[in-house]
């Protein structure tokens, strides 16, 4: 049986390739839709990856799968309502699959699982803009250059959600390091306060009551503050234990 953690998991993988295809390879995926082949779906894979493919054969499918013939349109409509479009269809899929995989949970682990995404902003607010993000040049956001810090997202891409400290031990820089050469600007989720993607130049910190990662900004919080707390609670945990 799946727990509601475990059907998160998945969720956050499936966006966050949802959310690659709709910004940072938005060329490939805009090339990839097609209107003259047959339809197409935008799928979103667990490990952070994602493809512009043909529906599953059978009827009915095994799972629930995302909208068919988001290429048809394509050409149809801006460019920037055919992405929000494509968007919306994938939160309702992401959600659909989400409850699909869920459903032996109980009333409470549902609601947990609820709390979970809903701390996230959808891919429609992110794609869209609604969701606030810092100012910067060009469509990607912000602005590049700035000499890395010394506090990365540690993990690799791709393997779920990384390990809930910010802070480092000497004695761990060695192995933190050669994790934080997997992670790459706009891998991992958006920062679910601001939708500001991960960039490897920037301080970001996890909630250590649920594990979801904060930009600096946001958090209210450095390297220098980070190394003198010993748990640090999002705000999201801090109103629901409050």
């Amino acid at each position: 049986m799946r727990t509601p953690r475990e059907v998160f998991e998945d969720y956050a993988g499936r966006r966050r390739a949802i959310l690659r295809a709709l910004t940072a390879d938005v060329e490939k995926f805009y090339a990839s839709a097609d209107p003259t082949k047959e339809n197409l779906c935008l799928y979103g894979y667990p490990d952070g990856s994602w493809a512009v493919d043909l529906p599953a054969e059978e009827v009915p499918p095994e799972v629930p799968e995302p909208a068919l013939g988001i290429n048809f349109a394509r050409d149809g409509m801006q460019r920037k309502d055919w992405l929000g479009l494509v968007a919306v269809h994938s939160d309702a899929w992401l959600l659909a699959l989400a409850f699909y995989k869920g459903a032996r949970l109980t009333k409470e682990e549902r609601e947990e699982l609820f709390l979970l995404i809903n701390k996230l902003p959808t891919c429609y607010e992110v794609v869209s803009g609604r969701v606030k993000t810092p100012a910067g040049p060009g469509p990607s956001g912000p602005q590049m250059g700035a000499p890395p810090t010394q506090h990365k997202r540690p993990g690799p891409p791709g393997a779920g959600r990384p390990p809930p400290k910010a802070q480092k031990t000497q004695e761990d820089d060695d192995d933190d390091d050669e994790d934080d050469e997997g992670w790459e600007d706009g891998e991992g989720d958006p920062c679910p306060s601001c939708g500001r993607l991960y960039r490897t130049d920037e301080f970001w910190i996890a909630c250590d009551f649920c594990d979801t990662w904060y930009c600096g900004r946001c958090s209210k919080m450095t390297s220098a503050k980070a190394e003198k707390v010993k748990n640090w609670k999002c705000p999201g945990c801090s109103g629901l234990q409050a």
